[in-house]
């Protein structure tokens, strides 16, 4: 039953575009409707197919090294004053300097292959995951703090026995954000320069006005972000069963 609503509500606003498409006479070069779009699905499929597994590609290796790197960062400001007084700038210009400015400089540095738009997607990632995970480990317990540093615990102890465990769920909140985000430095990549990839399919096909196209590889690549949140939301919950924030995700 929890899914009957969305999908109701969602046929009834197919149903009013393809029905306002019809009655206000819009092109379909500027506005097609819901029934061209689903034949632009079928008879391109293979193209489709073969476009979106490129672009899931970079999706999930940038938000793999973007995780990792904003992981390491965290750690290393929670471990060391002197770590976070020299990576926190980094943060403020990483989530300040937008993405889109810097994209061409992206593609020159690192070419019209795979390489830039991992490292678009790992910058728009890095982020979140860093800023999330290093409030948790922040806001550990300090009661259990101070208790594990009465028993000799170093810093190293407390960081891998207390600030770690009870910062999992903000870092799940921070995967889940940057999830969210990880097709805008993929397609935003395939934008700027590629040959491939459902972005580079927009800007192809917005050129020669198949704009049933477009809003086609917009569908596709909707329905693979949502897939990966999904499988990654379900793999947080599974991951961290005890953790409320976790739990209550699924």
């Amino acid at each position: 039953m929890a899914i009957l609503r969305p999908l109701l509500v969602t046929l009834v606003l197919l149903g009013l575009w393809e029905a306002a498409v019809r009655l206000i006479g819009i092109p379909a070069y500027i506005l097609p409707g819901p029934l061209r779009i689903g034949r632009a699905l079928v008879d391109n499929r293979a193209i489709l197919a073969a476009n979106a597994a490129i672009t899931l590609g970079e999706m999930v290796l940038g938000l793999l090294c973007g995780a990792l790197l904003g992981i390491a960062c965290a750690l290393m400001m929670a471990f060391s004053p002197l770590a976070l007084r020299a990576l926190r700038p980094v943060l403020l210009v990483a989530q300040a300097l937008p993405v889109f400015a810097i994209a061409p400089l992206l593609v020159i540095w690192f070419g019209f292959g795979l390489a830039s738009k991992i490292v678009m997607a790992s910058l728009i990632i890095f982020f979140p995951v860093a800023s999330a995970f290093h409030d948790g480990l922040a806001r550990a317990d300090q009661g259990l703090v101070d208790l594990a540093r009465l028993h000799g615990a170093g810093r190293m102890a407390l960081l891998r026995h207390i600030r770690i465990p009870a910062a999992l769920p903000a870092l799940a909140s921070g995967l889940r954000v940057a999830t969210a985000a990880a097709p805008i430095g993929a397609v935003v990549g395939e934008w700027v320069g590629s040959s491939a990839g459902l972005g580079y399919l927009m800007i192809y096909s917005n050129a020669r006005m198949q704009t049933d196209m477009v809003f086609a590889a917009l569908a596709i690549l909707l329905a693979v972000a949502l897939v990966l949140f999904a499988l990654i939301d379900r793999l947080l919950t599974r991951m961290l069963p005890w953790a409320p924030e976790t739990g209550n995700a699924g």
